[in-house]
């Protein structure tokens, strides 16, 4: 049965974190809004990604703390279920009645309906509800913000029971005595940081590649392998999976080596974790002429389409599969309906967190990214164990990074922060990238004390010749180089301000 057809500036098809943003967004502009979700409002970024695995790891961490001071304390599964579950009906409520509120009080601007959205035409959607009924809705404009899910290989039969992708996670009903993680990437180094972290679970990653996380400088990869392999994980390097299969109710995989020898290994479960693919399919793009790009997601030219007035944001984009950035894209794309003239997005300095043991701050180039493009730049290196919070908190492993040109100058290239609080230090760099400026203005200013984020501080008093600790005494802790032409040498003197 069809309903009446029903008018709007916009229809967002999606309601996780990208097109929620979206809305929100809309509505600055007085905007006669609909948005389409077919399961749940938050998408898997509260159910089955960030706001679950986030948690996890929150947890996981404390029960880290905890084994540190009573090596034989267990874990409790029921406390550990029982908390995330919390935290995943706190955001659903609060999302939940900010909407419900808004449908009462924005003027009659905001609208939601439950269902699956597919285009008829490039203006015109149905929605299918739960009980069949088709609804048929148009707009002046249309943003796609559907989002994604875990890939899945064909040669893998994954359950989401015993071989499990990350939406399989909260299947569990117990913690396995073993689990292996195939992929070493962020969210596979998170998974298996959770697990090792909580202690009862035997954990294996399969890491085809020398290290793990090959995207970051190798001194972040050492120490985050150190640190789980002192958990009692355990990391196939160099490794290919030749099969992964269920056999009495739990996992055998076999591996092979780079030098050809195999190994076989039983274990209770099995997280596969490979990336993730957008949710295009059953849109019925096609009906509305909008392109797909060579890697099976929805081509766009700054969020925009092929089709000028359907815009899309997020993961449907796989421009980067983070929640922050699709959000910014929902928001920039309605002001390019809605707004006036802007520049386009930028991605190249985008502020990220990887929630290992230690966490990991990054911003800008990374040192391997420097010496690929040939950039000649200076980094200043300072480990945790010198500053005084760290110290406090009697978690002094990790370090400073930050890169710099390599001229008086010394404008900021990047920064990473391996350690305690992590995220906590990068925003100020960050912003300092974002505007192109040096070094002086932060290394001025007076920080907190005692905090994180004067490790900050200290690496840049390096860079200018006037920290506190020299890095002539104490050389295995503080340490300025400069790279070009392809070597990297101890920069002897530095210049004092």
């Amino acid at each position: 049965m069809l309903d009446n057809n029903e008018h709007y500036d916009l229809i967002i098809i999606g309601g996780g974190p990208t097109g929620y943003a979206g809305a929100m967004r809309a509505l600055d502009f007085k905007k006669k809004v609909l948005l389409i979700e077919k399961k749940h409002i938050g998408g898997a970024g509260v159910y089955d990604g960030v706001l679950t695995s986030k948690t996890l790891w929150e947890i996981s961490q404390k029960i880290s703390s905890i084994r540190e001071m009573i090596p034989d304390y267990e874990a409790d599964f029921d406390y550990i279920n029982k908390t995330v579950k919390e935290a995943i009906f706190e955001r659903k409520t609060q999302m939940t009645v900010h909407l419900q509120l808004l449908q009462t009080q924005a003027n009659n601007l905001f609208h939601y309906e439950k269902g699956t959205a597919q285009f008829i035409d490039k203006h015109t959607i149905n929605i299918t509800k739960e009980n069949g009924r088709i609804k048929t809705v148009s707009a002046e404009n249309i943003l796609i913000a559907s989002g994604s899910r875990p890939r899945y290989l064909p040669n893998i039969p994954i359950d989401e029971h015993i071989i499990m992708t990350s939406d399989g996670i909260k299947n569990m009903t117990e913690l396995p005595k073993s689990l292996v993680v195939l992929g070493a990437g962020v969210i596979g180094c998170e998974f298996a940081t959770i697990f090792s972290n909580i202690g009862k679970t035997k954990v294996y990653l399969i890491d085809k590649a020398e290290r793990i996380l090959p995207f970051e400088d190798e001194d972040v990869a050492e120490l985050i392998s150190e640190s789980l392999e002192k958990n009692g994980a355990t990391i196939h390097h160099g490794s290919s999976l030749k099969r992964m299969e269920i056999k009495n109710g739990k996992v055998e995989y076999e591996l092979e080596y780079k030098d050809g020898r195999t190994e076989i290994i039983n274990v209770d479960k099995a997280l596969v974790s490979v990336g993730r693919v957008p949710n295009v399919e059953g849109l019925g793009l096609e009906n509305a002429g909008v392109k797909l790009n060579e890697r099976g997601s929805i081509w766009d030219n700054d969020t925009q389409t092929n089709i000028s007035h359907i815009y899309v944001a997020g993961d449907a984009t796989t421009e980067m599969a983070l929640v922050n950035v699709g959000e910014r894209e929902a928001r920039h794309a309605v002001v390019r309906m809605f707004g006036p003239t802007i520049k386009p997005l930028s991605y190249e300095n985008i502020s990220t967190i990887m929630f290992l043991n230690p966490e990991v701050a990054s911003v800008g180039m990374s040192e391997q990214d420097c010496k690929k493009k040939g950039i000649a730049h200076k980094v200043v290196k300072l480990d945790f164990s010198t500053n005084a919070r760290a110290i406090a908190m009697r978690k002094t492993k990790g370090f400073f990074k930050i890169i710099v040109t390599n001229d008086n100058g010394m404008r900021i290239l990047g920064m990473r922060v391996v350690g305690e609080h992590a995220s906590s230090a990068i925003q100020a760099v960050a912003y300092l990238i974002h505007t192109n400026q040096g070094i002086k203005e932060l290394a001025d200013m007076m920080h907190p004390h005692p905090s994180i984020i004067e490790g900050v501080q200290e690496c840049l008093r390096m860079l200018l010749g006037k920290s506190i600790y020299k890095p002539s005494v104490f050389k295995d802790k503080l340490k300025c180089y400069v790279c070009e032409n392809g070597t990297c040498k101890p920069i002897e003197s530095l210049m004092v301000n």
